[in-house]
C-alpha cells in the first residue's frame, strides 16, 4: 500500500462480510427449494458449503488446546457444518446461523466425548460421569462438605447403584500407565505393572499333580514303573523293552492302556 492510498475501513470490512454472509444464506435458500433430485443441488450444497467454513474454523479454534489436534478439532466442526447444510429447513422461521453454531459446537463437544477417554466407556455412562460432577460440585456448596453417594443418587434421582456404576465409569476417563514408577526413589524404583498380579500356571499344575497320586494309585506296579521310566526316566520305548523284559510293541500298549486309566481318573476328579 502506498503513502496516497487510503486505508481500508473497518466498516468497509463488516459491510462485505454481511454481504458475504447475505449471499451465502441466498443460495442456501435457493437450495433448500430445489427438489432432492434435481441435478444442480449438488453444486449449490457445495458452494454453500464452502461459504460457510470460515464459522466452521472459526468454531473449531474455540476448543483448541484442550488436548485434541486442532486439525481434527476443524474436520469435525466441517462435519456439522454438513449436517447443519442438509437438515436446516427455512420454514421453520430460523436463520442458519442460529441452527448451525449450536449444530457444530455440539458436534465438536461429541467429539470430546467419545474421543478423549483413554479407555471405551457406554456413551450412558460418560453422560452419568458429567451429571455426577456437576451434582458433586452443587452438593459441595449446598451441604458444606463431601457429598455421599446416598446424597448424590438423592440429588439425581437415580439409584446408589447408579452413581456407583458411575464413579467407576469416571475412573476410565484418565488412565495410568504400566511404566508409571511407585516411588520417586530413582530409575531402580518398581513400576506399577510389577505389582499387578498375573495369572499363575504353577498352581494349576499343582492341584493336578495332587490329583495324579491317587490316580497312579489304581495302576498296577509294572504299568507305574513303565510310566515312571517313560515320563520321569525319560527313556525311550526300546529301552524300556529292555529293562523290563518285553517287546517294545507290548510297552507301547501298556502306556496306551496307562495312561486312558489316568485319563478316566482325572476326568472323574474333575480334571
Amino acid at each position: 500500500m502506498t503513502a496516497t492510498e487510503p486505508a481500508a475501513r473497518p466498516d468497509a470490512e463488516r459491510v462485505d462480510e454481511r454481504e458475504l454472509a447475505e449471499l451465502a444464506a441466498e443460495r442456501l435458500r435457493e437450495m433448500a427449494a430445489l427438489p432432492a433430485d434435481d441435478p444442480s443441488r449438488a453444486a449449490l450444497r457445495d458452494e454453500v458449503i464452502a461459504s460457510w467454513q470460515p464459522l466452521a474454523q472459526h468454531l473449531a479454534y474455540r476448543f483448541n488446546g484442550r488436548g485434541e489436534p486442532l486439525d481434527d478439532l476443524v474436520q469435525t466442526a466441517m462435519i456439522g457444518l454438513i449436517k447443519a447444510v442438509d437438515r436446516w429447513d427455512p420454514e421453520r422461521g430460523v436463520d442458519f446461523a442460529g441452527y448451525a453454531i449450536p449444530t457444530i459446537i455440539g458436534e465438536i463437544k461429541r467429539h470430546f466425548r467419545d474421543r478423549t477417554w483413554d479407555v471405551r466407556v457406554p456413551r450412558r455412562l460418560q453422560e452419568l460421569r458429567l451429571a455426577i460432577s456437576a451434582a458433586n460440585a452443587t452438593l459441595v456448596q449446598a451441604l458444606g462438605r463431601l457429598p455421599t453417594v446416598a446424597d448424590i443418587a438423592a440429588h439425581l434421582g437415580i439409584g446408589e447403584d447408579e452413581v456407583v456404576e458411575g464413579l467407576e465409569g469416571a475412573r476410565a476417563y484418565n488412565a495410568v500407565s504400566l511404566s508409571t514408577p511407585t516411588s520417586a526413589s530413582g530409575s531402580g524404583a518398581a513400576e506399577l505393572g510389577d505389582l499387578l498380579g498375573s495369572v499363575d500356571r504353577q498352581y494349576e499344575l499343582a492341584e493336578l499333580r495332587v490329583a495324579l497320586g491317587p490316580a497312579l494309585a489304581t495302576l498296577d506296579d509294572r504299568e507305574q514303573k513303565i510310566l515312571t521310566l517313560r515320563f520321569y526316566g525319560n527313556l525311550t520305548q526300546s529301552q524300556i523293552a529292555e529293562r523290563v523284559g518285553v517287546s517294545q510293541m507290548h510297552v507301547s500298549r501298556l502306556l496306551a492302556r496307562a495312561l486312558t486309566k489316568l485319563r478316566g481318573q482325572l476326568a472323574d476328579a474333575g480334571y
